[in-house]
């Protein structure tokens, strides 16, 4: 799945170990693919920094109480449906996160909850690789709730 210079580099490996619970098998393997190609350095990149962003998000109630003011840190996405998670599970793993959904694009009834992100990648649902981390209250503002 890697390349030759990507299986000597340790650094990179563990940025894989870290998000490979994050993103579904199928965006693990265009990844994987990515760092063979003229755009290698984009994965390889990607692979870091997502794992230092997964690594730097707070843990199940860390951010309790902060309201609108949460840092939202991931977004999923799959069929007009988003995921925006505020918190990883508090083990450090995928089973119970936080955040706020957004079904079928209907914002008036979309709710902030308990998410497994193990689920959603089962589901083929896929990591934003392009989103900044932001404040929940900028996610509502942007999408007109």
């Amino acid at each position: 799945m890697l390349n030759n210079y990507s299986l000597a580099n340790p650094v990179l490996l563990d940025a894989v170990a870290q998000i490979r619970p994050f993103i579904s098998n199928a965006q693990m393997v265009v990844m994987g693919n990515g760092c063979r190609t003229p755009e290698s350095e984009f994965f390889i990149d990607k692979f870091k920094s997502v794992a230092e962003l997964i690594k730097s998000m707070p843990v199940t109630y860390e951010q309790d109480g902060k309201g609108l003011d949460a840092m939202v840190y991931l977004h999923y996405f799959k069929n007009g449906s988003d995921w925006y998670i505020t918190e990883k599970d508090m083990y450090g793993g995928v089973l119970q996160a936080f955040g706020y959904t957004v079904l079928n694009g209907d914002v008036e009834m979309a709710e902030l909850g308990y998410i497994s992100i193990k689920e959603l990648v089962s589901f083929g649902v896929e990591l934003d690789l392009h989103f900044e981390p932001c404040t929940l209250g900028e996610i509502k503002k942007k999408l007109g709730n």
